[in-house]
């Protein structure tokens, strides 16, 4: 039997993809360019419903962690959903404070989310609390379909294999919009509550995660420039390159977003970051995020921070033979992305 056919290559040359992204030439040039693209992304991410003017927030307990406070709260998403969270404060904060706001991953871990705080399973430290020792406001809520929220979609179960999820995207994509959209318009409202806090210097907000929470820190960025810096772990992926390495399988169904690839390659979506602090920072050996995909977007976006005269806050760092994986060394170069771009904190706060 003669082997299958790959028809790989026929899709993608048989389909109307757009060119290769380039940065315009000026800064006019470039602001009208990034205005244009992040309406086209808006578009793209389909009939998201208006986001309520002031979040409506509902704190549930506040708890003394002896160096810090813990608040549990949940806010009403003004799309039929409730999203938990929860909010770390460094104790004796004396002056507004940094804070950031952390995304967490998928890994089909469904009963995870926001506890990704209290734990080490993905990154080489508890992120809540080496971030809080260094003085920072720290926040995370439960994305779509994970954490407290798992099981209660449109499918009325608990997730275990993907079904729930699968649901929550076909509801969306009924409704005009995008799982995705959801899960970035649900951040949006994070952002909006954590530069309400009286704590928090809305100037000097951060974003971080890895894998899904990766990809929510450049999308959110991308479209909201609050954000004063990033670091995106283990998935800055370029759509195409993804396609030539047959790995779409290792994105879930939230991760795509409609007709994007008519318009733009991934390289528009980071563009839209600049002159803004972003790092990346993924293993050469990571499947999902196919190496030659991010030197071109390296590539592709570098001239845009360059127009600013800020080419040292655009940095991607592609580790050898690593794959997908948060390492002490990545995590040494995020704290210290964070610490020279927003600033510690600790002259802000005391530990007791």
């Amino acid at each position: 039997m003669a082997p299958m056919l790959n028809d790989t290559r026929n899709w993608i040359d048989h389909a109307e993809l757009a060119p290769d992204f380039r940065v315009a030439g000026s800064r006019p040039a470039f602001a009208e360019q990034r205005a244009e693209v992040r309406a086209t992304l808006w578009r793209l991410l389909g009939r998201l419903p208006p986001r309520p003017k002031v979040p409506r927030v509902r704190t549930l307990t506040r708890e003394d962690q002896g160096t810090h406070w813990q608040e549990c709260f949940e806010f009403d998403n003004g799309a039929g959903a409730t999203v938990p969270g929860v909010l770390l404060i460094p104790k004796h904060v004396t002056r507004k404070a940094p804070a950031i706001l952390w995304n967490h991953w998928h890994g089909g871990q469904y009963d995870g989310g926001k506890i990704e705080l209290f734990q080490s399973e993905h990154t080489p430290e508890v992120p809540g609390t080496t971030l809080i020792e260094r003085g920072y406001v720290v926040m995370a809520i439960d994305a779509y379909c994970f954490g407290e929220r798992n099981g209660r979609g449109p499918g009325g179960r608990s997730d275990k294999d993907g079904s729930g999820e699968l649901t929550a995207a076909k509801f969306n994509l009924w409704a005009g919009r995008t799982l995705w959209g959801m899960i970035v318009r649900d951040d949006l409202l994070a952002l909006d509550y954590l530069c309400s806090r009286p704590e928090v210097d809305s100037q000097r907000i951060g974003t971080s995660g890895i894998s899904m929470g990766a990809t929510r820190t450049w999308w959110l960025m991308a479209l909201d420039d609050r954000p004063r810096a990033g670091v995106a772990v283990c998935c800055l992926t370029r759509y195409r390159d993804l396609l030539e390495a047959q790995m779409l399988p290792a994105h879930g169904i939230y991760y795509f977003v409609p007709d994007l690839l008519h318009h733009f390659d991934t390289e528009a979506v980071i563009a839209c970051i600049a002159p803004r602090p972003f790092l990346s920072l993924a293993g050469a050996d990571d499947s999902g995020s196919p190496a030659p995909g991010i030197q071109k977007i390296e590539s592709a976006v570098l001239p845009a921070w360059q127009l600013f005269d800020r080419g040292e806050d655009f940095r991607s760092v592609l580790y050898p033979k690593i794959a997908h994986t948060y390492t002490p060394e990545m995590w040494r170069e995020m704290l210290a992305w964070f610490e020279t771009r927003l600033g510690s904190g600790v002259d802000e706060a005391t530990t007791s």
